[in-house]
């Protein structure tokens, strides 16, 4: 492919970022991730910019996981946990703008913005224990979020729920009707282009301290616990079976 798939554009002083990767629903590929990256420390580094909005390209916010790049799993895991912690430890807040269904590491995205608007359209799912894996890395944004019960119910589920299941559960800051994502975001920037720079850089630091030192704690042991059991037989088979379009051995079998 040519062409970037992340694009950060200022717009005064808010920096816009867009995944824009819809031939793969915004799976989150090494390159992707990376340019993510990227994008994200451009914009805390840019003085003018005093809050980055994320959103998306395309019908889907995120699919999750590029499992294509399964054979890379643990690279792409790490540099999956930097842009969270980013996105935590960044100076501005974080607005993500969700207007299609978020999935898997999609969802771990979401959660590490500071406020999470999501047309009340929009599903999510954690689809990993049906194909052998389990969210790791992205329980370190996710976990912090969600009500304990509902963080079990759908973690070991892997069902879908809504998004104003999500902001009942704590996961997102509010779910609106769809026609009205726009002016609701909207809302919420011109809020934050009305604060001082410095006084919400310190406040973004107070309200995200517990959370950069867990990210700091567990990443690598749940970066090792994602290289662990994509290359275990179970998740070697959930992947062939995502990838041929068919039910994994262990869902045949149980009926």
């Amino acid at each position: 492919m040519t062409g970037e798939l992340v694009h950060l554009d200022v717009d005064g002083v808010i920096g816009v970022i867009t995944l824009d990767s819809p031939h793969n629903r915004n799976a989150l590929s090494a390159r992707l991730v990376a340019e993510l990256s990227d994008r994200l420390d451009q914009a805390a580094a840019d003085d003018a910019v005093r809050a980055i909005l994320l959103r998306s390209a395309g019908p889907v916010f995120c699919s999750g996981a590029d499992l294509t790049e399964a054979a890379e799993v643990e690279p792409g895991a790490r540099a999956l946990a930097r842009v969270l912690r980013a996105m935590v430890s960044a100076r501005k807040p974080v607005v993500a703008k969700v207007a299609g269904p978020v999935r898997a590491g999609g969802v771990g995205l979401v959660a590490a913005a500071d406020i999470a608007l999501v047309a009340d359209t929009v599903t999510f799912a954690f689809p990993e224990v049906r194909l052998g894996l389990c969210p790791a890395v992205i329980s370190l944004t996710t976990l912090p979020r969600m009500e304990p019960r509902a963080a079990a119910r759908y973690f070991l589920t892997g069902e879908e729920f809504s998004a104003a299941e999500a902001a009942r559960i704590g996961l997102i800051t509010q779910a609106v009707p769809a026609e009205e994502l726009d002016a609701v975001t909207d809302r919420v920037l011109d809020r934050l282009r009305q604060a001082a720079p410095k006084a919400l850089e310190r406040t973004k630091e107070l309200l995200t301290r517990a959370e950069r030192a867990v990210i700091d704690d567990l990443s690598e042991h749940l970066v090792s616990l994602t290289a662990e059991l994509f290359a275990s037989a179970e998740g070697r088979e959930g992947i062939r079976a995502f990838l041929e379009r068919r039910p994994p051995a262990w869902a045949r079998q149980g009926g």
